[in-house]
């Protein structure tokens, strides 16, 4: 299985982010498998024809969201990153639930801005 990532140079989005976004989407999607090597930080850089810090900084962002794992210099790996994601999401919607209760809004107050927020994040991908 080869990886094929398409960057859109005209998007308004981040290099580094638009990779990020796609790898992550593909991680969660299963069509990168768990295990699934991805290629070097260089290699992928002039593959894409990006700088390799770029690379780099999607892969760091990547690994701090637990989409991969490196493993020294065995290489980077998608890990098994569905549960990670969603504990790191159900953790923060629960901070948000216990920050805006403690701010004394209402669960249907609470909700809609949760959902402006999450339609602002999503639209500006």
């Amino acid at each position: 299985m080869t990886l094929k990532i398409v960057l859109d140079p005209d998007s308004g989005t981040a290099p580094y982010e638009q990779l990020r976004s796609r790898i992550s989407e593909l991680a969660r999607s299963g069509a990168l498998p768990v295990g699934f090597r991805l290629p070097t930080v260089r290699g992928f850089a002039e593959e894409l024809g990006l700088a390799a810090n770029t690379v780099a900084k999607a892969y760091r962002a990547l690994e701090a969201d637990g989409v991969i794992e490196t493993r020294g210099r065995n290489g980077t790996f998608v890990a098994a990153a569905g549960d990670a994601a969603d504990r790191q999401a159900a953790d923060a919607a629960r901070e948000y639930a216990e920050q805006a209760r403690r701010l004394g809004l209402s669960r249907a107050g609470a909700l809609s801005l949760a959902e402006d927020a999450v339609r602002a994040a999503y639209a500006a991908h």
